[in-house]
């Protein structure tokens, strides 16, 4: 009981940190460097840019880590079906996970001059990605929620189709396009529209 308690407070510390540099870089940052002079921006790319980076991807890490430990904890490694909603959360969290390690930072590493690379297409791609963990941040919180504070009614159907929408989704960040997500604005109704129609989903079909 304690154990778990030491892992759930280690693991919403280690969530603050990534999400809160996630909507940082997505709806400060960006927006910033859009506007900013070319010397102002050129050192923020330099200093600023690096370190909270460095935060960002080992927040996600041990967020995912304790994650693991946690799912193992509550019996949910060999309950998928029995506790849907903390599974629906914990699909979107893995892979808004790898995103971080496997497309975000290193093409972050080209646009900051730390390894040779177009630019721009690693830019587009990291963009994309962290844009997607955007969009996955709400419903990713509602399965943490969820698992403990809402009854799930509905059938495993509701189950498996919230998580089709989460791997298409998925997919569009490797391969697709931003969409209504090139925008501050587009990317939190996005995210907030996907919240809702996979909590209908979870609760209703």
């Amino acid at each position: 009981m304690i154990l778990e308690f030491i892992f759930r407070w280690a693991h919403v510390m280690f969530g603050i940190t990534w999400i809160g540099l996630l909507y940082y870089f997505n709806f400060i940052q960006g927006e910033y460097f859009k506007e900013a002079e070319a010397d102002a921006k050129a050192d923020a790319v330099k200093k600023l840019a690096p370190r909270a980076l460095w935060w960002f991807r080992w927040g996600a890490m041990f967020t995912f880590l304790t994650g693991l430990s946690l799912l193992h904890m509550v019996g949910a490694s060999t309950n998928i079906l029995g506790m849907p909603m903390i599974w629906m959360g914990a699909l979107a969290g893995i892979f808004m996970f790898l995103n971080v390690w496997l497309i975000i930072w290193p093409n972050q590493k080209i646009v900051l001059g730390l390894v040779e690379g177009d630019g721009p297409a690693a830019a587009a791609k990291a963009g994309l990605a962290s844009r997607t963990n955007t969009l996955f941040s709400g419903p990713m919180l509602m399965g943490m929620l969820a698992s403990k504070h809402l009854v799930v009614t509905g059938s495993d159907m509701g189950f498996y189709a919230a998580c089709a929408i989460i791997v298409a989704l998925e997919v569009n960040a490797v391969v697709g396009k931003m969409g209504p997500m090139a925008s501050v604005k587009g990317v939190i109704h996005s995210s907030i529209g996907l919240t809702v129609v996979l909590g209908a989903l979870m609760l209703m079909l």
